[in-house]
């Protein structure tokens, strides 16, 4: 029993090194994906009220002049909508349009997500690996020892928990943004295909009349 015990000891203080790596590094993607993030706010927020003061107005008399009235560069949902209106009257490609934003808001998304669920994982895992050398050292009466390990717990757990909060809190936002722009490009497909079905009506009535 103290050999099985003693091979888990090694196997947990072994797992100490990698886990601080990994949690050296998602606290750099966590910064990574701040400064992103806060250029991402900016262009969003200003595309937004651009797209969403067209999208008011949005009817089958102005819908061919949308693509001139978007702004040139800004979030993915402009170029998606200038791809819809390069085929009005496809409605097949249109859902292939919306799912393929959902992909790509789900690829964008999976940062985040990665970031919210690992962090606390290893955060725990280098917050108990310490432990057992730390209570070693208390009852050998090395308080040095024990206070290193202690250290060591308490600053993986920040670290951990810094990192899953970043994920968890751009993920929410994120999610808000990519639901408001795919709720924009089912308004454009319904004006789309309200506008194909009155064109097809009109021409339908129009040989009907010659006939």
């Amino acid at each position: 029993m103290k050999f099985i015990s003693d091979v888990l000891f090694w196997i947990s203080d072994g797992l100490l090194v990698p886990v601080i790596v990994l949690l050296i590094l998602l606290f750099v993607r966590a910064l990574l994906l701040l400064i992103g993030f806060f250029g991402q706010y900016l262009t969003s927020s200003k595309t937004a009220s651009a797209v969403n003061k067209e999208l008011k107005a949005l009817d089958r008399s102005n819908i061919g002049s949308l693509s001139g009235r978007l702004p040139e560069s800004g979030t993915p949902v402009v170029r998606y909508i200038r791809m819809m209106l390069d085929n009005p009257g496809n409605a097949p490609a249109r859902h292939k349009l919306m799912s393929d934003f959902e992909a790509d808001a789900d690829k964008d998304l999976s940062v985040s997500k990665t970031l919210t669920k690992l962090g606390p994982m290893l955060g725990l895992m280098g917050t108990l690996i310490p432990m057992g050398p730390a209570l070693v050292g208390l009852s050998a009466g090395d308080i040095s020892s024990m206070a290193y390990n202690m250290q060591v717990a308490f600053a993986t757990t920040v670290v951990g928990l810094f990192s899953s909060a970043v994920g968890f809190i751009t993920q929410q936002v994120k999610q808000r943004w990519y639901m408001r722009d795919l709720s924009c490009l089912e308004l454009v497909s319904e004006v789309l295909e309200t506008e194909s079905c009155v064109s097809e009506n009109s021409t339908d009535g129009h040989i009907g009349g010659r006939l």
